[in-house]
């Protein structure tokens, strides 16, 4: 089919406590549901390092020029399926699976303190939690500080707002992977109608948010 949307949709390496990472395991199963034959759907497990977030998420940009880039994390304390608004510049103190942090404790040095994804995350979640789906959606502004809020804060800024975080839960709480990859589905479904409506909004956002800190990994 000629003009396909690419979208990418990255999970993570297992780390900590989790030895089995639910992203990972839920955009495994995205994969096999696909998102339809207009999409061109690629999948990628990264790792939780921060300088091979770096390296990676600007070759992927580079390479594939997709539509929508989408990452999903693990968060220990989710008992939904959350849609996250925003990434966050500054205050990476957690060391990751090589035992490091970014001197700085920043992404981006000089880059401003949130960057908001093109998308609404309220409408998609209204959206999905108007489906019938069976799965619960919400909206968070905290994506918590470690290679999650790490990832989403270089991706929007490389790809000028046209990415997506997703924090699911670990599996079996509540949901299985088959829940989580429909819950994926249904969500960037509904990300990529809106992109369609208005593909061009401003991305940036230079507001405080008031940094709470949550256990998302």
């Amino acid at each position: 089919m000629a003009n396909k949307k690419k979208v990418i949709v990255t999970g993570f390496e297992p780390f900590g406590k989790h030895a089995v990472n639910s992203s990972w395991v839920a955009v495994q199963e995205l994969e096999r549901l696909g998102l339809g034959e207009a999409v061109d759907l690629h999948v990628c497990e990264v790792p939780v390092e921060y300088q091979a977030v770096q390296g990676l998420l600007p070759s992927l940009w580079r390479e594939h020029q997709p539509q929508l880039m989408v990452h999903v994390g693990v968060s220990g304390l989710a008992t939904t399926v959350t849609l996250e608004q925003c990434g966050h510049n500054n205050g990476y103190k957690r060391l990751d699976n090589c035992s490091f942090c970014p001197a700085s404790q920043c992404c981006m040095d000089g880059g401003t303190d949130c960057i908001h994804s093109v998308l609404d995350m309220d409408a998609v979640c209204q959206r999905v939690n108007d489906s019938g789906l069976g799965v619960t959606v919400s909206v968070s502004k905290d994506a918590g500080r470690y290679l999650c809020d790490y990832t989403y804060y270089t991706s929007l800024y490389l790809g000028r707002g046209h990415s997506a975080f997703i924090h699911v839960p670990p599996l079996g709480k509540p949901y299985s992977s088959q829940d989580l990859g429909r819950a994926l589905q249904a969500a960037i479904q509904e990300m990529l109608k809106l992109l369609e409506l208005d593909p061009k909004q401003d991305a940036r956002c230079n507001h405080k948010q008031h940094q709470q800190q949550h256990e998302h990994f």
